[in-house]
């Protein structure tokens, strides 16, 4: 098991985060999910890959994530 950083953009608000942390939590192997709005971070513990969650990500909205 791992844990992956992100920066995410285009995230404004609390839905934002709430639909964020809802597809990322989808991911089959991800066992927590920290999604921070004031600093944009993304922390993702659980056994899957940088571009699994990163298309997650764009499935929740117009938002894109980036390694930290």
């Amino acid at each position: 098991m791992s844990t992956l950083d992100f920066t995410v953009s285009g995230m404004t608000c609390q839905h934002c985060v709430a639909s964020v942390t809802e597809e990322v939590t989808e991911l089959p192997g991800v066992s927590g999910v920290d999604v921070d709005l004031a600093t944009g971070r993304l922390q993702v513990v659980g056994d899957v890959t940088a571009e699994q969650v990163q298309a997650a990500v764009a499935e929740a909205g117009s938002y894109t994530a980036q390694p930290a």
